[in-house]
C-alpha cells in the first residue's frame, strides 16, 4: 500500500509540475492540465480510503476540482487553476492523513500482537509455576505420609515390645504363684570360756602352781526359718 502511495504521489506531482513547464501556454491549457493533476490525487485519495480516513479534506478537494472545471467553463481561466491547485492540496493532505491513520492503525496491530505474545508468554510462565507449585507439594505430603508411616511402624513395635515385656511379666508372676515357700536352717555355734582346775603336788622348795583355765567349748543350735515371699 505504501508503494502503491509513493507512486501515485509521484504520479500526481508530475502531472502538476507539467502545468507550469510550458512557460508560454495557453491559461486555458495550464488550467486543463491544472485540473488533470488535480483529477488524478483525487483519485488517488480516494483509491487509497481517504474518504474513509480523512472525509473532510477528501470532500473538499473533490468539490475544488469540480469549482476548477465550472471556473474553466465560465472563461475564468486564473480562478479555474487557483481550485485545481487547491484540490490538489486538499488531495495531498487526505492522502497523507489516510497514510498516517494506516500507520497508526499497522503500529497498534503490531502492539496488540506483541502484547498477545507477551500475555501468552506470561500465561505460560504461570502454568509452568502452577505445575512446579503443584510437583513440590506433591513431594512434600509424600514425605509427610512417609514420616507418619515410620512413626506409626515405631509405634506398632513399641507396642510389640510393651506386650512382650507384660507378657514375660505374667509367665514370672504365675511360676512364681506355684513355687512353695523356701524354708532355711542356719547353725550358729558359740564358744564360751569354762574354768579348769589344774592338781598341784607339793615338794620341797613348796612352790604352788597357779591354777590354769582351760578352754571349753559350748556349742548352741539355733534353727530360723526363713519364707521367700511369692
Amino acid at each position: 500500500m505504501q508503494k502503491f502511495t509513493v507512486a501515485a504521489l509521484l504520479a500526481s506531482t508530475a502531472l502538476a509540475l507539467a502545468c507550469a513547464t510550458p512557460a508560454l501556454a495557453d491559461k486555458k491549457d495550464r488550467a486543463q492540465e491544472a485540473i488533470a493533476a488535480a483529477e488524478a490525487k483525487v483519485q488517488t485519495a480516494e483509491s487509497i480510503g481517504a474518504g474513509a480516513d480523512a472525509p473532510r479534506e477528501a470532500a473538499e478537494a473533490r468539490a475544488a476540482l469540480a469549482m476548477a472545471r465550472e471556473d474553466l467553463k465560465a472563461g475564468h481561466k486564473s480562478d479555474s487553476i487557483a481550485e485545481a491547485i487547491r484540490a490538489q492540496a486538499l488531495a495531498d493532505t487526505a492522502i497523507g492523513e489516510s497514510q498516517r491513520r494506516k500507520d497508526q492503525a499497522v503500529a497498534r496491530s503490531q502492539a496488540a500482537q506483541q502484547d498477545s505474545q507477551a500475555a501468552q508468554r506470561d500465561t505460560a510462565v504461570a502454568a509452568q509455576q502452577q505445575v512446579l507449585s503443584a510437583q513440590q507439594q506433591a513431594d512434600s505430603a509424600k514425605q509427610q505420609a512417609d514420616q507418619a508411616n515410620a512413626r506409626a511402624d515405631a509405634a506398632q513395635q513399641s507396642a510389640a515390645a510393651s506386650a512382650a515385656e507384660a507378657a514375660a511379666a505374667r509367665n514370672a508372676a504365675a511360676v512364681a504363684a506355684q513355687t512353695p515357700p523356701t524354708q532355711i536352717e542356719t547353725t550358729v555355734t558359740t564358744q564360751q570360756p569354762a574354768t579348769a582346775h589344774r592338781a598341784t603336788k607339793t615338794v620341797v622348795k613348796r612352790r604352788t602352781t597357779a591354777a590354769v583355765r582351760a578352754p571349753a567349748v559350748t556349742t548352741t543350735t539355733t534353727r530360723v526359718t526363713q519364707t521367700t515371699p511369692n
